[in-house]
């Protein structure tokens, strides 16, 4: 079995599809068609079953993916180390992100970073803390950037950054004339947070239950599933919202929102970085210690 072939096979086993393959490895289908079927006929085993557009994994296939997936990780590790020598890295790297780091913290650092590595081919997906845990599981990144309590079990969370949720409320609304609330006063403001999922959401729960508030005690209007859609809608409503002061720095620079302090409530939190129980390997370990240098420039 040739190497090329152990790659087409991964890459169609991780993607159930010879179309996604195809395009992930920059040849044409029909050419991963027939390694797949010449790979196929060397075992005499079958390892997909196709289902209409569908394909899935046989006994034989499941088999071959464990083991295919180890090789490709030695594939990588030898790599990473060669490039360790030559200071020359290389190879592709995906990211994933919630949707606070994605947005307003990683762009410059990634560019930074291509800047330093331009031979590391970087992806990046934005979605939730949970959602990113779960590509990670599902090794769908190598890496995740993640806000909220660490909670898989399954998962290793590396603290990167510090940060703050801050309430806030546009400068065109009455509400942001308060320079600070009670608990009392805040439970009577409308609220709007982050949706269901998302770590943001789970650091306010905590805080509040830390005051004995559960979050079905404030008046909450809207769960909305990014800080942008949060800012937007605080300029139509007389409302508060809570976002990362990452998230909204510059627009209070510019005088468009207001922080409001909000009585007995002190928001902190870290941005971690998460990966699969172990240690980084390969580009995830030379990001991470990118990320760590530039934002800590004395480690």
């Amino acid at each position: 079995m040739s190497d090329f072939r152990l790659k087409i096979f991964y890459a169609v086993a991780k993607n159930l599809s010879f179309t996604k393959a195809a395009e992930e490895l920059y040849i044409s289908q029909p050419a991963v068609t027939k390694n797949i079927k010449e790979l196929e006929s060397e075992y005499d085993l079958t390892l997909f079953l196709r289902k209409g557009n569908k394909i899935e994994l046989t006994d034989a296939g499941k088999i071959l993916l464990i083991h295919s997936e180890k090789i490709m990780n030695i594939y990588k590790q030898i790599r990473y180390d060669f490039d360790l020598l030559k200071e020359n890295f290389s190879g592709t790297f995906q990211l994933g992100a919630s949707t606070t780091l994605g947005q307003y913290l990683l762009p410059a650092l990634m560019s930074q970073f291509h800047s330093k590595h331009p031979k590391i081919k970087m992806s990046l997906i934005t979605a939730n803390t949970e959602e990113i845990e779960k590509y990670l599981i599902e090794k769908k990144i190598e890496l995740g950037m993640v806000e909220g309590k660490p909670k898989n079990k399954q998962l290793k969370y590396l603290p990167f950054l510090k940060d703050e949720i801050v309430a806030i409320a546009h400068t065109s609304q009455e509400i942001s004339k308060k320079e600070i609330l009670t608990l009392d006063e805040l439970q009577k403001v409308p609220l709007v947070l982050r949706e269901l999922g998302s770590g943001s959401l789970d650091i306010i729960r905590d805080a509040f239950q830390a005051v004995n508030i559960q979050l079905k005690d404030l008046n909450i209007a809207m769960h909305l599933g990014s800080t942008e859609g949060i800012k937007s809608y605080l300029t139509h409503t007389n409302s508060i919202g809570f976002i990362s002061i990452a998230a909204v720095a510059k627009d209070i620079k510019k005088g468009e929102f207001q922080i409001i302090d909000i009585e007995g409530i002190n928001i902190k939190r870290w941005f971690y970085f998460v990966y699969k129980q172990g240690v980084p390997e390969g580009n995830s370990d030379v990001f991470i210690k990118f990320a760590t240098s530039h934002y800590n420039p004395s480690l």
